[in-house]
């Protein structure tokens, strides 16, 4: 290996290295986010719980999903992908909101 190369190799590990790190400092940005997310989510559970009101709510759901797809447009994000993430997280917060109910 010449020292061209291995100076682009060094290049390149040092990269890797600083993509990873950002890609571990967003993984935990995420984790705190739906953590604050799934913190509101029961609160609205706890409510509907209290009034009777249903678990779901398919309007608001129909809603954020189109809202989201629009946002991951902006974003230049798969929005099939933001929509898959948005179903999955808003059949786990109904998914608690009927234990809540008993």
């Amino acid at each position: 290996m010449t020292d061209t190369t291995a100076d682009a190799v060094a290049r390149a590990a040092a990269l890797l290295k600083e993509h990873r790190e950002s890609i571990d400092r967003l993984d935990a940005i995420l984790v705190y986010t739906l953590a604050e997310r799934f913190k509101h989510t029961q609160s609205v559970g706890r409510l509907k719980a209290e009034h009777g009101l249903p678990p779901s709510d398919p309007a608001r759901e129909a809603r954020q999903i189109e809202r989201l797809e629009w946002l991951a447009q902006e974003a230049d994000l798969d929005p099939a992908f933001a929509r898959n993430f948005l179903n999955f997280i808003i059949s786990e917060v109904i998914r608690h909101h009927e234990k809540m109910r008993g």
